[in-house]
């Protein structure tokens, strides 16, 4: 089972510290299984339950991971590439639709927001011991969330959606827990899971979302104890949450009050699609509302709200290392909010036609594409690799669909917020010549 290493040790941390050793040479491969406890235990001459706890305490480092009747196996690393690197360089002359950046030219002036912020703190500096979320950003951060019926709970402020998802996820689960996942779904989200030493579990995702019977299987089966879905503008393929589908995901998510559940508002801002909340189901739960898209991606701004506990240990371990998210950023983007600095109906209709015409004009060339909303539009191709490399070849950069994929098939994302409606046609044309035949299918 272990070729030539052996485990050594009289006492748990011992034994811990001899798997740990044979992990960090390589010695011990990732996904190699360990000996069974009471195995080990008579090789070793000790306790069956001296064995066991150092089971645990290596599954609490992340070292290992158990699955009931498989029993224990050395965690497979994290990857060490980030799916962010899988990336296409636009060269001189080709128009680059991989980055998933907001249209420069939708994005509010930010003067007015950081002179009235600078204006403040002339009056009152921010200083330590003060509360780590602004009044004023709190109060409208929460009048957001009660217009769109999300449950009531207190307030935090992290540095971006992903790290409000980091934080949580940390502080609600331990290393080797699964976490259901969107697939397709965002790629830095998809290296974060396994860099908490969390085992990412993927759930299908059709124009609606999640699938409900994925989200099922992936808790009862799978053992998943925290599920993250996007609600609307999801990233890469536009899903949004209908009725229906939401109807369906609370009513499995209410069957296992236990499982932590995280909500990404992801449209928050561009799009004008309903949000269909799916928090208060669950005992534990959390929605994030990033200001990227509609305000900016350099604010660094994003709220939570969620029930008590989890919000009070997020803000808890949040004062143990930067504090708090800068005042000052927080009182310039509740100016931008309080003087309605940007039109969501605005900025969904521009995004829409973008990409409304273009999944329109495949559809037209006999291509699969999908984008209910935000900025994306999701390709499955028979042949990736070939069709970034022929679409770079016609003068157009897309993102490969590697970087958001962990058992879907081939796709390419086409982010719209850049393009004219007269680059429509001419893409259309370049991505139906290098998707290839493609099967139908939803995303997977």
């Amino acid at each position: 089972m272990l070729g030539e290493y052996r485990i050594e040790g009289r006492r748990a941390s011992d034994i811990a510290a001899s798997v740990e050793r044979g992990v960090g040479t390589g010695a011990l491969e990732p996904g190699q299984a360990l000996p069974p406890m009471r195995e080990l235990a008579a090789s070793l001459g000790v306790n069956p339950n001296t064995v066991a706890a150092a089971y645990r305490t290596l599954r609490e480092r992340g070292v290992i991971e158990t699955d009931g009747r498989r029993g224990s196996r050395v965690r497979p690393r994290p990857a060490t590439t980030a799916r962010g690197s899988l990336r296409v360089e636009a060269p001189p002359g080709v128009r680059d639709l991989s980055g998933g950046n907001p249209d420069p030219a939708l994005l509010p002036a930010l003067d007015a927001a950081f002179a009235e912020a600078a204006r403040r703190y002339a009056e009152r500096p921010g200083l330590y011991g003060e509360a780590p979320v602004d009044p004023g950003f709190a109060r409208l951060a929460r009048a957001a969330f009660d217009a769109d019926g999300v449950p009531d709970g207190p307030i935090g402020v992290a540095s971006g959606s992903l790290d409000a998802i980091e934080r949580i996820l940390a502080v609600r689960l331990r290393p080797g827990d699964a976490v259901a996942v969107e697939d397709p779904g965002w790629g830095s989200l998809l290296d974060l899971v396994p860099a908490l030493g969390l085992r990412p579990v993927p759930v299908a995702v059709d124009d609606d979302g999640p699938l409900a019977e994925g989200v099922e299987r992936a808790i009862a089966r799978d053992g998943a104890r925290a599920v993250i879905v996007t609600d609307r503008a999801q990233n890469p393929t536009g899903a949004c949450l209908g009725a229906a589908r939401a109807a369906e995901l609370r009513r499995v998510l209410a069957a296992h009050p236990d499982v932590l559940l995280i909500e990404d508002d992801h449209g928050h801002g561009i799009v004008t699609r309903r949000l269909r909340p799916l928090a208060g189901v669950t005992d534990t739960w959390a929605l994030v509302r990033s200001v990227a898209k509609a305000y900016g991606p350099d604010l660094r701004i994003a709220a939570f709200t969620g029930d008590p506990e989890t919000v009070d240990r997020v803000l808890g371990r949040q004062r143990l290392g930067p504090g708090w998210v800068s005042r000052l950023l927080q009182q310039a983007v509740a100016h931008l909010w309080s003087t309605d600095a940007v039109d969501p109906e605005a900025v969904a209709d521009a995004y829409g036609k973008r990409r409304d015409a273009l999944v329109g004009a495949l559809a037209r060339r006999g291509v699969e594409a999908h984008g209910r909303s935000g900025m994306n539009v999701w390709v499955p191709v028979a042949d990736e690799t070939g069709a970034v490399a022929r679409l770079l070849a016609s003068g157009w950069a897309v993102a490969p669909g590697a970087r958001f994929r962990l058992a879907t098939g081939p796709a390419v994302r086409i982010t719209v917020s850049t393009l004219a409606l007269d680059d429509i046609e001419p893409l259309a044309d370049a991505v139906a010549t290098a998707a290839g035949p493609a099967p139908a299918r939803s995303f997977g």
